[in-house]
């Protein structure tokens, strides 16, 4: 695990365990309170009843410690041993007054009753609420603390009874006589039960410690899959922001979304190759700072139009740059489509002061990511994309902004008037390529 793993786990853990705790000791709270308020009203209700002042001082302590507890959790005043000595002393809290209170006012009375009374199930809560923490080593603690405190004050009361009876006093062969005098007399110990409750006290506490440290395993893998999906998130609206430069929204959506277009693959498609005319005069002219600028400037407007018209800008080249249209993603009549663009593009360089000479045609494309795992690039080959590029230069010579080659012109052709200008040898192509005009004007 990285270190932005560790530490986003350990923020987020100590977080819930404090919320853990505030409950737990919030429901601490409200018992001692609850006692308090019961206790001063009994003297109230049952006037036999006389409320002892320490009785009192000690439930108001209580609450006290735990609210103190809650104020203090996540400050600076805030210790992890805080909580085992307030658990520890609940616990020992509850067994004392098995072993102190008298249970009562007689005097011949045995505080063994209380045992036989009541017994060990007002502590689980205690158990229970150490859950909240999402501690297993608190669980285990305040099991153990149960437990050795629970058999502390049994023998503690044991030691001051003079005589007393237990299951091994009981005959093997015993009669209901023998139970009456064994299992009901006042001085029946029953240490046989406390090995009982002690014993589901044990289990409960490792079966309750194996949850929370099974809950904390999938918390950490909860984490670790959030982490994750925040590193996915931000890489995608990374990717997004990069795209969004050059292609429509909806298009870089569907490209962080599929990854299938990004793939090599062969598509009948057009190419468009735009340049800019008398730059390099222009560049001369100026110092290089303003003439980035410009450049920059006209370049974002100009990609924002391929975008518009659904192609993609796939590299730059000096003073222009390479579109494509249906590859890497579809776009319909793709040959309407890069025209269209074409005559956006005219009007927005001059806009900016420039002309442009663009060249357009269609043919199969293919296209892909090449390069090592270090490095790679997404780029597109296809006679389109020469010849493309020849039609831009060719441009020059018959003096028109925008060329067509006879693919993108039969269909173009349907929609937009264009100026047939004959068959013009290309460089690098065999014979001669029957070329288009199409009108500046948008």
């Amino acid at each position: 695990m990285d270190d932005t793993f560790e530490r986003e786990s350990a923020a987020r853990l100590i977080r819930a365990e404090q919320t853990g705790l505030r409950i737990a000791l919030a429901c601490r709270s409200a018992a001692t309170g609850a006692a308090f308020i019961w206790y001063v009203l009994a003297a109230v209700l049952f006037p036999d009843v006389t409320p002892r002042l320490a009785t009192i001082g000690v439930l108001l302590a209580f609450t006290a410690v735990g609210v103190a507890h809650v104020a203090i959790i996540g400050t600076t005043y805030d210790r992890p041993w805080i909580k085992f000595a307030i658990y520890g002393l609940d616990v020992c809290a509850i067994c004392a007054v098995f072993a102190l209170v008298p249970i009562s006012r007689a005097d011949d009375v045995p505080q063994i009753i209380a045992f036989r009374a009541y017994g060990i199930y007002f502590l689980f809560p205690l158990l229970a609420m150490a859950c909240l923490s999402l501690s297993w080593r608190l669980v285990l603690w305040t099991g153990g603390t149960i437990i050795t405190a629970w058999w502390a004050a049994f023998i503690w009361v044991q030691t001051q009874m003079e005589s007393y009876l237990s299951w091994g006093d009981m005959p093997t062969d015993a009669t209901q006589a023998d139970y009456e005098n064994v299992f009901l007399s006042i001085d029946f110990i029953g240490r046989g039960n406390r090995i009982e409750e002690t014993g589901m006290v044990f289990f409960a506490t490792l079966a309750l410690a194996a949850a929370v440290y099974r809950a904390r395993a999938v918390f950490f893998a909860q984490v670790a899959a959030d982490i994750d999906r925040q590193k996915e998130q931000t890489l995608r609206e990374r990717v997004s922001d990069l795209l969004g430069r050059h292609v429509p929204e909806a298009i870089a959506a569907r490209l962080i979304e599929d990854d299938a277009p990004l793939r090599p693959q062969r598509t009948r498609g057009t190419a468009l190759v735009m340049d800019v005319a008398g730059f390099t005069a222009f560049s001369a002219q100026h110092p290089p700072e303003h003439v980035i600028e410009t450049l920059d400037a006209l370049l974002s407007d100009t990609a924002k139009v391929v975008s518009e018209k659904g192609g993609v800008v796939l590299s730059y080249l000096g003073d222009g740059f390479l579109a494509t249209f249906n590859t890497p993603v579809f776009v319909t009549d793709h040959e309407t489509a890069a025209l269209a663009a074409a005559k956006d593009l005219v009007t927005v360089a001059k806009a900016h002061g420039f002309d442009v000479r663009i060249g357009i045609a269609s043919g199969d494309l293919v296209t892909g990511i090449i390069g090592n795992e270090t490095r790679q690039s997404f780029t597109v080959y296809g006679d389109a994309v020469n010849l493309a590029s020849r039609l831009e230069g060719l441009g020059k010579d018959l003096k028109s902004s925008i060329l067509l080659d006879e693919a993108t012109g039969v269909v173009a052709g349907d929609v937009v008037e264009l100026t047939r200008l004959g068959a013009h040898p290309i460089r690098g192509v065999d014979g001669q390529i029957e070329v288009f005009a199409a009108s500046s004007a948008a």
